[in-house]
C-alpha cells in the first residue's frame, strides 16, 4: 500500500540501560554474535547444520520448547487457521473461497482482489466483505495457543497473512503482530490526494448498510487496507522479518499453502539450525530436489536422508496445536482459556444485540406516535 495505518509502530532495538555489569554486557555481547552468525547463515547459506531437536517428531519440538532455550518463537500462519472458525480458506477444492465466487461474476476468481477492477467494480468485493466481515466469528484453538506463546513470554511474533483480525480478538497486539496482508483493522481513500484514514467501526456500518464506502472529504472510494493484487505488502512487513527471522529460535508454521510470495519465502530466512514446525493437513513448502541436491534454497526437509530440523504435524491446525499443548502441560490451561474467551464474547455479542433491538424499538415506537393536533384558539 501507498501508506501504512498509524498504528504501532515499534524499536525494533531495546535501549540498552545506562550502566551494566561486565556479566551483562558479555551475554549481550555473546547475543549479538548469534544475532551475526544467524544473519550470516540465513542470508548467505553459510553455517553448519547443527541438529537442535532431539527427535524430529511433536514430542521433540515440546521438549525443545519446554527446556527453556526456545525464547524467540516465530508463528507463520495463513486461511488454514481460522478454517474452524466458520471461514473459507482461498484454494481447497470445492469450498475454498475460489471456488464459491460464481454468483459475483468475474472474470477470474482472483479479480475480486485485484486492485484494478476493485477501482472499477468495487461491488463484488463489498459484498463478499459483507459475508465474511470481521466480529462474526470467534478466533479458534490455534489463536488461543498463540495467545499463550504470547504470556509465557516466547512469541516473537505472528506474521499473518490473514485480514479477519481474530489474531487481535484472541489478545495479540499490534506489536506481536505482523500482517503481510494488511487488515480490516483501518480504511483509507484510495484517492493518493487525500489518504484519509476510516475505523472498523465506520467500514462496518457501510457494509452493512449495503453503501459503497466513499470518502466523505473528497468522494473517492475508501478501502480496508488488505493487501490487493498489484499492491505493496506493508512497509513494517519487510523491516520486521529483517530482524525477527535471524533471531528465531522456532518456526512454527500454522494453515498455509506457502504458494503466496514472499510470505512463502520467510521459510528461508531462519538460521539454519533453527527447528521448523509445520501443522497442516498436508506437506508444504517443500525444497525443490534439484534445488536442494546444488545446496540451494531454504525449503522444507520432512523425509529425506538429510532431515535434521523440520517436523511435520498433519492435522487441522487446532488439532496440531492441541497435540502440542498436551504434551508442554498446557492443554487444561489452553481449554479453560477457550471457553473463558468465547463466553465472554457470546456475552458481548448478546448485550449489544440486546442494545441494538432497544434502539430500533424505540425509534419504531417514536415513528409510530402520532403527532397530537394544535389546540383552537
Amino acid at each position: 500500500m501507498s501508506e501504512l495505518p498509524k498504528r504501532e509502530e515499534e524499536e525494533e532495538v531495546t535501549p540498552e540501560p545506562e550502566e551494566q555489569s561486565d556479566d551483562s554486557s558479555e551475554d549481550e555481547a555473546s547475543g549479538e554474535m548469534d544475532f551475526l552468525r544467524n544473519l550470516f547463515s540465513s542470508t548467505l547459506g553459510l553455517g553448519s547444520a547443527e541438529k537442535v531437536l532431539d527427535e524430529l517428531t511433536l514430542d521433540g519440538v515440546a521438549r525443545y520448547i519446554n527446556s527453556g532455550k526456545c525464547k524467540n518463537i516465530i508463528c507463520m500462519v495463513g486461511a488454514g487457521i481460522s478454517t474452524s472458525a466458520g471461514i473459507p480458506d482461498f484454494r481447497s477444492p470445492g469450498t475454498g473461497l475460489y471456488a464459491n465466487l460464481q454468483k459475483y461474476n468475474l472474470p477470474y476468481p482472483e479479480a475480486i482482489f485485484q486492485i484494478d477492477y476493485f477501482k472499477k467494480h468495487p461491488e463484488p468485493f463489498f459484498a463478499l466483505a459483507k459475508e465474511l466481515y470481521p466480529g462474526q466469528f470467534k478466533p479458534t484453538i490455534c489463536h488461543y495457543f498463540m495467545k499463550m506463546l504470547k504470556d509465557k513470554g516466547v512469541l516473537r511474533r505472528c506474521y499473518t497473512q490473514n485480514i479477519d483480525t481474530l489474531e487481535r480478538v484472541a489478545g495479540l497486539e499490534g506489536e506481536d503482530l505482523i500482517e503481510a496482508h494488511g487488515t480490516f483493522y483501518t480504511s483509507h481513500c484510495v484517492s493518493f490526494c487525500c489518504r484519509k484514514e476510516y475505523n472498523l467501526d465506520w467500514m462496518k456500518e457501510k457494509i452493512f448498510s449495503d453503501d459503497i464506502p466513499k470518502c466523505d472529504k473528497c468522494s473517492s472510494l475508501v478501502k480496508p487496507d488488505i493487501v490487493f493484487f498489484g499492491e505493496n505488502l506493508p512497509v513494517r512487513f519487510f523491516t520486521s522479518m529483517k530482524m525477527d527471522f535471524p533471531r528465531c529460535d522456532l518456526l512454527i508454521i500454522m494453515g498455509t499453502s506457502l504458494q503466496v510470495q514472499p510470505f512463502a519465502s520467510l521459510v528461508g530466512r531462519v538460521s539454519k539450525g533453527c527447528p521448523r514446525l509445520l501443522i497442516n493437513m498436508e506437506k508444504t513448502g517443500q525444497a525443490d530436489p534439484l534445488l536442494g541436491m546444488l545446496g540451494f534454497g531454504g525449503g522444507m526437509d520432512f523425509d529425506s536422508d538429510k532431515a535434521y530440523r523440520d517436523v511435520a504435524h498433519i492435522s487441522t491446525c487446532d488439532d496440531g496445536c492441541l497435540a502440542l499443548a498436551d504434551l508442554l502441560g498446557w492443554k487444561a490451561e489452553l481449554d479453560a482459556l477457550v471457553k473463558q474467551e468465547h463466553a465472554r464474547i457470546d456475552s458481548q455479542d448478546k448485550k449489544e444485540k440486546n442494545s441494538e433491538s432497544k434502539g430500533a424499538a424505540a425509534k419504531a415506537s417514536s415513528a409510530s406516535v402520532a403527532p397530537e393536533p394544535k389546540a383552537e384558539e
